[in-house]
C-alpha cells in the first residue's frame, strides 16, 4: 500500500507551496499545521492572480512561484472537473511533484495509514462485496490516492458519467426517481434524458436559492413532486447553512430547515430508484430508508466522498438493512476524488 501523504512531507527538504486558496486550502493548512509541515507560499493560476494575501502568505502567480523556487511540491487545494482547470494542473504536475491531499469536504477525520490499518478488515470486507473488476480496481486506486495524495490513481480508475449506465445501472420507463440533493435540476434533466417515460419524479432540496431554480426549471415536466427539505434519518427541524450552491449543508448552519426521512418521503409511493448526494447526509439518509429499501429494494447511487469514512460506512449502512444488493464504485473525472458514487443494484 501507498506511503503516506503527511509523512512524507515531514520528511522533505522541497519548498512546500499551496496552489488555490479558500475552504480547501484552509483545510490543509490545519493538517500541515498539525504535523507541524511548514509552507512557503501560495500561488494561483496564471492570469488570476490578485494582490492579496492568504494565511499571512502575499498570493503570486505560478510563473513567479516556478521563477522563485524552481523545484518544489505543490498541493492542490481546490477541486473541479472543468476540462481547462484540469489540463492546467496536469501541466504543473509534469513541471512540479504535485499532490492533492485528502481532507474531508464535511466533518472531521484523516484519511492516513492509521486510520487505514485499524479499519483494514472493514476495507477488505467492502472490497469483497465489489461485483465487478472495475469497482475492485477503483476502490484500490482510490484508497493509494487517499494515503497518497498522487493523481495518478485517480487518473487510471476515471470513466464517464454514461459507463454505469451502459455496465449495469438500467433504467426503465416506469421509474419512481427520488432525486435527494436535486439542486437546481440537473440530475433530474439527466434521469429524464435517459428514459423514455417515467413513473413519477421526487426531487428534494433543501437551499432555498437553489429550491427556486429547481422549481423553475422542472415547472413543465410533468409527474413531479418538488420537496424543499434536508434530508436525514429522523423527520426534525434542524439547523442548515444556506449556501447558494452544491456544498449546502447541515453542518454549522444557522438558519432552521425541515428535514424528512426517506421513510416518511415515499410511504405511499414504491420508489424504484434513488439519488442520495446530500453533503455528508448519506449515511443518515440510509438509516431513514430502512423500511423503503425493504420493502423496495429500489436502485441507489450514493455519494462517496464527502467524509473520511464514506467508503467503509456507507456499504455496511446499507448492508446491515439487506445483504441482497450488488455493489459497484465508479469515480468521474473530477480532481480531488469528488464525483465518486456507490451503486446499489
Amino acid at each position: 500500500m501507498e506511503k503516506e501523504l503527511w509523512k512524507y512531507l515531514q520528511k522533505t527538504k522541497k519548498p512546500i507551496l499551496l496552489y488555490g486558496m479558500g475552504n480547501g486550502a484552509d483545510k490543509i493548512i490545519a493538517v500541515l499545521e498539525k504535523f507541524n509541515i511548514s509552507f512557503e507560499g501560495v500561488f494561483a493560476s496564471d492570469g488570476f492572480v490578485r494582490d492579496k494575501y492568504f494565511h499571512g502568505k502575499k498570493l503570486m502567480s505560478y510563473s513567479e512561484a516556478k521563477e522563485k523556487y524552481k523545484d518544489m511540491i505543490v498541493l492542490l487545494c481546490f477541486g473541479s472537473s472543468r476540462s481547462d482547470v484540469r489540463e492546467n494542473v496536469l501541466k504543473i504536475s509534469s513541471e512540479q511533484e504535485l499532490y492533492a491531499p485528502e481532507v474531508p469536504v464535511v466533518g472531521d477525520g484523516l484519511f492516513c495509514e492509521e486510520y487505514y490499518n485499524e479499519n483494514k478488515s472493514e476495507f477488505d470486507e467492502v472490497y469483497e462485496h465489489l461485483a465487478d473488476d472495475l469497482s475492485k480496481k477503483t476502490y484500490q486506486s482510490l484508497i493509494k490516492y487517499k494515503l497518497s495524495g498522487k493523481l495518478e490513481y485517480l487518473l487510471e480508475c476515471e470513466v464517464s458519467e454514461q459507463e454505469p449506465y451502459d455496465s449495469f445501472l438500467k433504467l426503465q420507463n416506469n421509474e419512481i426517481f427520488l432525486d435527494l440533493g436535486a439542486y437546481t435540476g440537473d440530475t433530474v434533466a439527466d434521469f429524464i434524458n435517459r428514459v423514455g417515460d417515467y413513473k413519477k419524479i421526487i426531487a428534494a432540496e433543501p437551499d432555498s436559492k437553489n429550491f427556486k431554480k429547481l422549481s423553475l426549471n422542472t415547472e413543465k415536466l410533468k409527474n413531479i413532486s418538488l420537496l424543499n427539505v434536508g434530508i436525514s434519518d429522523i423527520c426534525k427541524k434542524d439547523l442548515f447553512s444556506m449556501k447558494g450552491g452544491r456544498n449546502s449543508t447541515s453542518f454549522k448552519g444557522k438558519g432552521e430547515i425541515e428535514f424528512l426521512n426517506v421513510d416518511k418521503i415515499c410511504e405511499n409511493d414504491r420508489v424504484t430508484f434513488i439519488k442520495m448526494d446530500v453533503e455528508g447526509e448519506e449515511g443518515n439518509a440510509i438509516i431513514g430508508a430502512k423500511n423503503t429499501i425493504l420493502r423496495d429494494k429500489p436502485k441507489m447511487l450514493v455519494s462517496a466522498y464527502h467524509k473520511t469514512d464514506d467508503l467503509i460506512s456507507l456499504p455496511k449502512a446499507v448492508f446491515s438493512i439487506r445483504n441482497d444488493y450488488k455493489l459497484y464504485i465508479r469515480h468521474f473525472v473530477s480532481l480531488p476524488a469528488w464525483d465518486t458514487n456507490f451503486y446499489f443494484i
